[in-house]
């Protein structure tokens, strides 16, 4: 009876726990959680309780807030964020907000003239270069001199070429990250 009581115990901390540290971790870019309102409206609540995903410029696109700032801020930081936003506002007088971080993987898009194209799972240490050998690498057809990577509404050009001799031209990706390698016109 003890060790059944003592497994219970260590498994409930095992469980608190890792919610816990889920609940600290600051978002990122790319990262998606459900957010369901509460104290306000039942109209209001089914319009703004969704599924959310941080913007490339680290936001939240809130109706009746618009954009909200909140890449770096842990769960409970976005909560008490958003409660603060939607009063200061005076959009709503005692609203509360729980949010449900949801631990998926983080990818990068690469399509195009790679040999195999793909959503690469993101790594802190990815590069645009790195992302590409993880597709493959570039087939005979790409134009390497004219990569592009979108991130948000923002499309940068990359020459790989010059960034295979420099690596410092490499750029660093982020989760959703877009890499497109167009083909090479003969």
């Amino acid at each position: 009876m003890k060790n059944k009581l003592f497994f219970t115990a260590f498994c409930l901390f095992v469980v608190l726990f890792g919610l816990a540290r889920a609940s600290a971790q600051s978002l990122r870019v790319g990262d998606s959680f459900d957010l369901r309102i509460g104290g306000v409206p039942s109209d209001d609540a089914a319009n703004i309780s969704s599924n959310y995903t941080v913007d490339g410029e680290g936001c939240l696109n809130l109706p009746f807030l618009g954009k909200l700032h909140v890449a770096g801020m842990n769960a409970a930081q976005i909560q008490s964020a958003v409660e603060r936003a939607y009063v200061n506002g005076g959009i709503f007088t005692h609203p509360t907000i729980m949010l449900n971080v949801q631990a998926n993987a983080k990818f990068v898009n690469v399509s195009g003239a790679v040999k195999s194209p793909m959503r690469v799972p993101y790594t802190p240490d990815m590069t645009v270069m790195s992302a590409i050998n993880a597709a493959g690498d570039f087939n005979d057809y790409a134009k390497q001199t004219d990569v592009r990577l979108t991130r948000g509404n923002t499309v940068k050009k990359i020459n790989c070429k010059d960034a295979r001799k420099n690596p410092a031209l490499d750029m660093a990706v982020q989760p959703g990250d877009s890499i497109q390698v167009p083909e090479a016109f003969f």
